[in-house]
Parts: structure tokens; C-alpha cells; sequence
């Protein structure tokens, strides 16, 4: 019944009820009643928490922790400026970033992974054992065959929960939290974990001043807990994405020239294979921008119009902290104020599947986002790939 663009598609409707002198009705479980409908009609008349998009569920999610963590090491812009051909104020005037946290020494992403996830828990007074689920979203995963795991055992979750690695680069945040959304409504789980990390500081080219500027090391991290659905706190979504537009962003696997390591048996051209790494980060930031600012508006859209809200009903809208003038716009498109906006783009620059939560640990903590309050959230990039959630904090 679910889709990439909500909960439900529109043919189905539930109406809440009631059991009246224990009349037995198929159609009625935990007070929901499942009716079918083509149409929406009556839904100004509903309450804000029944005027969404319904959906066949029993249980609702809500956020109730987050955390963050940053490498010690800080890059400023002028500190790039001695080893590639820019300055600060060409850097901040194009991007909006001043200053960006790099991995260096002994710290690894999933330490700051483990970090972020920790002080989630410690927020949300959830011991590690009580977790059902580890999400970590990332694209620069410290081993092949994913770093979930090993988050895990940092953790010391005695309970063995599963934990997997989710890759959908920027927009792998809003993916992992709507992936949380369906194991805890659909699968009967009580505490997700959804962790944001990356470090494409080590996939990029420290000589090309079109893509090092832009990135840094960074973990977020919330906790997704099972509530009542009258608590329901993720209202609805919209996920897509685009192979063709792969050509404007990507970092490629590439073979080695040569593998002096390996001989040939000759019973094969090519075997053994040479072995394989991945090339550096590759943009065309011009169209990557166009791309932002022409879809994000319109997949926020759609996950207000899912969850039965619209733009006045948000308190904040959050993005993906890739670059000010897309926030900007963004927000220009939608209308939203500058003082609704939630940006730490100047200290840490584009962190991916990081920026996400970070932006909203700093928020949280800081007192600015309370809790009750609806933010539009958004992810987009490599892939090509970009979604948007309408959620409530706490």
C-alpha cells in the first residue's frame, strides 16, 4: 500500500471508531476503521492529527533523541587558499562555507558515528540494549561490506540488533528516517537508530578548487521510537531518483593501470582482474545546482500535500547543507523566512548524509527548534537522488 511519495495511495481512507456493544466488524482493529474512497472530501473539517494522509498502520514513530559529532581538525578557507588557488572570499560568497572539520590522526568515521549515536541515546534515555535497529546512513563507509556493525559492537549492544548500512549519498538521511518509519509501522520494532556519517574528504581532489571547498567530515544521529499513532510524529514523504543525472556528480570505480601484483595464468584476457578503487569526487556544479533548486522545492511539496498540511504549517524547514544559495532558494520558492531556515553550512560545509542531523542536533541543543514543532526536511545528490520528509520534533 505504501509508495515513494507517502504512506497510502488516496483511494484509502480510515476513520477512527469505536467498538459498540462488541459487535464483531472484520474492518475494525485498534479503533481504526479501513474505508475505501476516491476522494478526500471533509478533510478541512478533520483535526490537525486527522487530516493527514491516513495510513494502515497501528503505531505510529517519533523522534526522540539526537546527536551529533565532528572531527577535531578545522579547515578554513584560508587555509585553502595555500594550497589551491582561491580565497576566503571567493569560497563564501559562491558556497557560503567558511570552515569545514576534516578526519586526521587516530579518529575514524565510525568513532564519530558511535559518538553521535551515544549522545542520541543519552537524550532520548534509551540504554543501547533496547535497540532494535542501526541504521547508518553513508556513502564512505570504513569497510566494503558496511560499518553498521561495527557501530554496533562500539555501542556494546548485548542484544545482537541488526544493523546495515544504507547508501544513497546526501539524500541518505531522509531515506534511513523513512526506512526507520517502516520497520517500527510495519515490522513491530520499538528503537531505531538512523545515523548520518561521512568523510568524502578522502575521495576528494585537493588540487581542483571546484569540489575541495566543499566538503567535510561529520556524524549525526537521531533515535526513531514506536509511539501511539495519535503521537505519530512523521507526517509524510517523498522519494525519488535519477540515473541519468549520475554524469553531473559521481566518484567512479577505476582499475588500476597496472597490477604488478598479479600475473595472468593466460587462460583468460583480463584475469585476474586488477584491482579496483574509486576515483574522486567528479561535479558539474552548475547543473547540480540548477537540479537542486528545481526539485527540492517541488518533493517538499509533495510530502506537505501526503501528510494533508501545507507551507504554513511548517516551523522550519531543514536542508541538506550543501550550498547557501541553494538553501536560499529554496526557500525564496517556498516562501519560508530566512529566520524559519536552518543552516550551519559556514563551519562545517557539505557533510552529505551527515548535514542532515547535524544541522539539527545544533538546532535542537541550542534551543531553537522546541519540541512540538513541524520541520520540512530534504536530502539531495549523487545518484542522482533526492526526498523530503514533514516531521515532529520530540
Amino acid at each position: 500500500m505504501a509508495n515513494a511519495s507517502g504512506f497510502l495511495t488516496p483511494s484509502i481512507r480510515i476513520h477512527k471508531s469505536v467498538s459498540i456493544g462488541g459487535h464483531n466488524n472484520n474492518n475494525l482493529k485498534n479503533g481504526l476503521v479501513i474505508r475505501c474512497s476516491s476522494s478526500f472530501q471533509g478533510v478541512e473539517n478533520l483535526s490537525p492529527s486527522e487530516s493527514r494522509i491516513p495510513r494502515l498502520v497501528s503505531k505510529g514513530c517519533k523522534l526522540v533523541g539526537c546527536g551529533s559529532a565532528v572531527p577535531k581538525l578545522q579547515i578554513s578557507n584560508d587555509d585553502l587558499a595555500k594550497i589551491v588557488d582561491t580565497n576566503d572570499e571567493w569560497i563564501s560568497a559562491r558556497t557560503g562555507i567558511r570552515n569545514r572539520r576534516i578526519l586526521s590522526g587516530d579518529e575514524s568515521l565510525t568513532g564519530l558515528a558511535a559518538d553521535a549515536a551515544r549522545k542520541a541515546l543519552e537524550m532520548a534515555e534509551v540504554e543501547p540494549d533496547d535497540v532494535d535497529l542501526i541504521l547508518l546512513c553513508t556513502s564512505t563507509p570504513e569497510d566494503l561490506f558496511g560499518g553498521a556493525p561495527q557501530i554496533q559492537k562500539a555501542l556494546g549492544c548485548k542484544g545482537n540488533p541488526l544493523a546495515f548500512d544504507i547508501t544513497a549519498a546526501c539524500s541518505g538521511f531522509i531515506l534511513g528516517l523513512v526506512s526507520a518509519s517502516c520497520y517500527i509501522r510495519g515490522g513491530g520494532f520499538k528503537n531505531v537508530l538512523v545515523i548520518g556519517a561521512d568523510s568524502l574528504s578522502r575521495y576528494i581532489d585537493w588540487t581542483d578548487r571546484g569540489t575541495c571547498i566543499l566538503f567535510g567530515d561529520a556524524a549525526g544521529a537521531v533515535l526513531v521510537q514506536a509511539c501511539d499513532v495519535e503521537e505519530d510524529g512523521l507526517f509524510g514523504f517523498d522519494m525519488h531518483s535519477d540515473g541519468e543525472g549520475n554524469r553531473h556528480l559521481n566518484a567512479a570505480m577505476k582499475e588500476s593501470e597496472t597490477d604488478h601484483d598479479l600475473g595472468t595464468n593466460g587462460s583468460a584476457r583480463g584475469f585476474p582482474p586488477n584491482r579496483s578503487s574509486f576515483s574522486c569526487i567528479k561535479m558539474n556544479g552548475t547543473e547540480v545546482f540548477r537540479f537542486a533548486v528545481g526539485i527540492v522545492p517541488q518533493t517538499i511539496e509533495a510530502s506537505l500535500a501526503n501528510a494533508g498540511l501545507t507551507r504554513l504549517d511548517i516551523d522550519w524547514l531543514l536542508l541538506h547543507q550543501a550550498n547557501q544559495r541553494i538553501i536560499d532558494g529554496v526557500a525564496t520558492r517556498l516562501e519560508v523566512p530566512k529566520d524559519r531556515v536552518i543552516s550551519n553550512l559556514a563551519n562545517y560545509g557539505n557533510t552529505s548524509a551527515a548535514s542532515i542531523p547535524l544541522a539539527l542536533d545544533e538546532a535542537v541543543r541550542s534551543g531553537k527548534v522546541k519540541q512540538g514543532q513541524t520541520i520540512a526536511a530534504a536530502g539531495f545528490g549523487a545518484g542522482l537522488t533526492w526526498g523530503s520528509a514533514i516531521l515532529r520534533w520530540g
